[in-house]
């Protein structure tokens, strides 16, 4: 007898095991996250199937774990033709079961450490909860001191007491030459926190700290990447604002052109942070500074268009979600930047590169053309420092060749 499944999907019969109580469910869940059709059923009649067998090997419900979801799949490949997307529908299933409360959550044993790895874990610890440093700065700093400790003790005790300035210098000598410049520099102030930490802690009597090599860092060394105004006219020419995609990418690539954007600060714009009375938006910038900007119309009414006529329903509070499912916000600024590449290239666009950050160097670089003083582009562009803005002074070319001086016994 057939029976069908949340009004869409029809099985051959009725489904039956431990899991026959949830698959419909389980089928409004997929459905709510933006699956197509097809895809759903898929997944459907694999919970279906998944059910039976448990049955046939007299699984109960609270006893379900992952590893049977992995002996099915390999019984499943002797007996049907694998399908790619199996793996990954069992892993909703369970993630599902799991969410419910329907089964429990496994324990993980977490993974035997090292000392080094001990010791690095010690130090991030007191990074976090002493030093209550910034996450970012706590993610770029462990992995150095890790690699430092390996580096010196292998998988053997540690002992700090033992660390002398040679191994420090070594250690940088090794890195640096393969890091880039700002990496270098990044992994020496690691270097110093770390041992000043082990300083704190009574292990090292010795200032380790002011033996870590010095990394040159030459202040603005480099003239910023922007984007040409004429090329960000013939980007957002260039999307298709008929589709639902398209309206959502062309809402993105403005808001980083004409606002400057950061592309982690467009992932994670939420729908609360627009007030559209006043025209007006709040943006999370770095460190949690949130950051008050004008509206600018021919942004709004991008937004707007998105959010009337191409954003999918969803419970997310986010602005922008992904097109394809699960139907939720972006993770991170990835899933910005991969729009911005991804357009580029459609439009053979010949960018300075293919990241998003040149929107931002492009207003400002074009703020600074049009008159805008360094503390106005830095009020625009969130800037904390104004040192971080004054960058920008080495794209203005024209203003910067009044200040030269004649060539001693003029030009040739």
């Amino acid at each position: 007898m057939k029976c069908i499944i949340d009004n869409q999907v029809v099985l051959s019969r009725e489904p039956e095991g431990p899991l026959a109580a949830h698959i419909n469910s389980f089928a409004k869940s997929v459905r709510e996250q933006g699956y197509a059709t097809n895809s759903i059923h898929r997944q459907v009649l694999l919970a279906a199937c998944f059910s039976r067998w448990l049955k046939q090997r007299r699984v109960r419900l609270r006893g379900i774990t992952s590893e049977h979801a992995v002996r099915y799949l390999q019984y499943r490949g002797k007996h049907v033709r694998p399908h790619p997307g199996d793996a990954a529908a069992l892993r909703h299933l369970i993630d599902f079961l799991r969410r419910d409360g329907v089964i429990p959550t496994e324990e993980i044993a977490a993974p035997r450490l090292t000392p080094a790895e001990q010791c690095a874990q010690a130090y991030e610890q007191y990074l976090r909860e002493t030093r209550a440093l910034a996450n970012a700065t706590v993610i770029n700093y462990v992995p150095f001191i890790r690699d430092f400790l390996k580096g010196r003790f292998g998988d053997g005790r540690v002992a700090l007491s033992h660390l002398r300035a040679c191994d420090v210098v070594r250690f940088v000598q090794s890195q640096a030459r393969r890091l880039h410049l700002k990496r270098a520099k990044l992994m020496t102030c690691a270097l110093r926190s770390f041992l000043q930490y082990t300083r704190f802690r009574g292990d090292v009597t010795l200032d380790l700290a002011a033996a870590v090599p010095v990394v040159a860092n030459w202040s603005m060394s480099s003239i910023p990447r922007a984007i040409a105004p004429d090329q960000v006219s013939q980007l957002l020419a260039s999307i298709d604002r008929r589709t639902a995609t398209g309206r959502r990418d062309y809402a993105i690539l403005l808001l980083l052109a004409r606002l400057g954007l950061r592309s982690g600060e467009v992932a994670f714009l939420d729908l609360d942070d627009i007030d559209w009375n006043v025209g007006q938006l709040r943006v999370r910038g770095k460190g949690g500074q949130r950051n008050e900007l004008p509206l600018p119309a021919e942004v709004g009414k991008a937004i707007a268009a998105y959010l009337r006529r191409g954003r999918p329903d969803s419970s997310s509070r986010r602005v922008f979600l992904r097109a394809k499912a699960p139907i939720r916000g972006f993770r991170g600024a990835s899933g910005v930047g991969s729009i911005v590449r991804h357009s580029l290239q459609r439009a053979g666009v010949d960018a300075p590169t293919y990241g998003a950050h040149q929107f931002r160097h492009g207003l400002a670089t074009e703020m600074l053309r049009q008159g805008a003083s360094l503390a106005e582009i830095g009020e625009v562009l969130g800037h904390r420092h104004p040192q971080t803005t004054k960058i920008y002074t080495k794209v203005d070319i024209e203003a910067l060749r009044t200040l030269a001086l004649p060539w001693p016994g003029g030009a040739k």
